[in-house]
């Protein structure tokens, strides 16, 4: 059972001089603290970044290239929060940096960064092979004085979201406070429950990608197959599940339960303001005036499949096997790796 964890254990963590972090007592989720040593600090990186994909966006007249910056802006706070700053403070070497983080935090960013180069690879990638801006951002480029506003409209409220979404990966780093002391064995479970999460969402990722690719490369109408057959948005899912999985990785290890906000924000984001919502507007308009057989296949494709949750009949689908065979492979790895490096 979680109990709130002694002060004389706490201060025997911190006083390791490799794992440097500020020990910050007592904090709640509303706490100046976090305030100043996470929020702040990742608004500040995610803004400057965001100005200088601002200019260039505008210079290239791609819109998309935000979304260059929304994975790889992520691994950099989270490798600058983790390795970075105590190398930067401590004048630590990258190794020593690295054998200082307990090895649920060195899982944590491990995950973030395999998530976060995937999705850049496959964003940039796609964006590269095509000679215009990403369909979603053509017609908003149309309204007056669109690019005077652009960054105040669109590209600096994604720092801030980008700041609450990151607290999974960047409050664990800097703040010792914890209210969950749990057992070893216990911890291990949540770890390996973390880390299973973390793999079926990448798989589902990465099966969505490729599927969809393949199945352009054969045909022009709707993917509906594969896990396009689960939900019309298995990509979006994925992302949502690995987010979730940071949340247990933390659970694991430093816990305060503001990091809860990142994997709420960041499934209004793909919910509400972005995502699904967006993309789906974007095709239905297309559809509708520029390929009608299509159009009427995407509004039965909406009667049939849910856009985010799959349903209970779902689950018989042969795909959900193998989400759950490559949930299993992720903790067996990570389990191998730890035998081997950490014991």
């Amino acid at each position: 059972m979680a109990h709130l964890i002694p002060s004389s254990t706490l201060q025997s963590h911190v006083s390791s001089p490799l794992h440097s972090r500020p020990l910050q007592k007592n904090l709640t989720p509303g706490d100046v603290g976090i305030l100043k040593s996470t929020l702040l600090p990742s608004f500040g990186l995610y803004s400057s970044l965001s100005l200088a994909t601002y200019f260039a966006a505008e210079a290239t007249n791609r819109v998309e290239l935000k979304d260059w910056l929304w994975p790889s802006a992520q691994v950099l706070n989270a490798w600058w929060s983790a390795i970075g700053q105590n190398m930067y403070k401590h004048g630590h070497p990258f190794r020593a940096a690295w054998d200082a983080l307990p090895w649920t935090e060195q899982v944590l960013l491990s995950c973030v960064t395999i998530w976060g180069t995937r999705l850049f690879s496959r964003i940039a990638s796609r964006s590269l092979s095509r000679d215009t801006d990403d369909a979603r951002y053509e017609a908003v480029k149309k309204e007056p004085g669109f690019w005077k506003s652009a960054f105040v409209k669109i590209f600096l409220p994604e720092a801030l979201i980008l700041s609450v979404i990151s607290f999974p990966f960047t409050l664990p780093f800097n703040t010792d406070n914890n209210t969950l002391a749990l057992g070893e064995d216990a911890r291990n479970i949540v770890r390996a429950l973390g880390v299973g999460v973390f793999g079926a969402g990448l798989a589902m990722e990465v099966l969505a990608d490729t599927q969809l690719e393949l199945h352009r490369r054969e045909r022009t109408d709707l993917c509906r197959h594969g896990v396009w057959g689960l939900v019309r948005h298995p990509n979006y899912l994925g992302d949502t599940l690995i987010h979730f999985s940071f949340t247990l990785l933390n659970m694991a290890g430093f816990w305060n339960p503001i990091v809860l906000l990142g994997p709420i924000t960041n499934y209004l984001f793909l919910r509400v303001l972005g995502g699904d919502k967006q993309t789906e507007a974007s095709q239905e308009e297309r559809y509708k005036y520029q390929d009608p057989p299509k159009y009427e296949q995407f509004k039965q494709w909406q009667r049939d499949n849910n856009s985010f949750w799959p349903g209970f009949r779902d689950l018989a689908n042969p795909w959900v096997l193998v989400l759950a065979g490559c949930s299993f492979i992720g903790v067996v790895v990570e389990e191998a790796l730890r035998g081997t490096f950490h014991m």
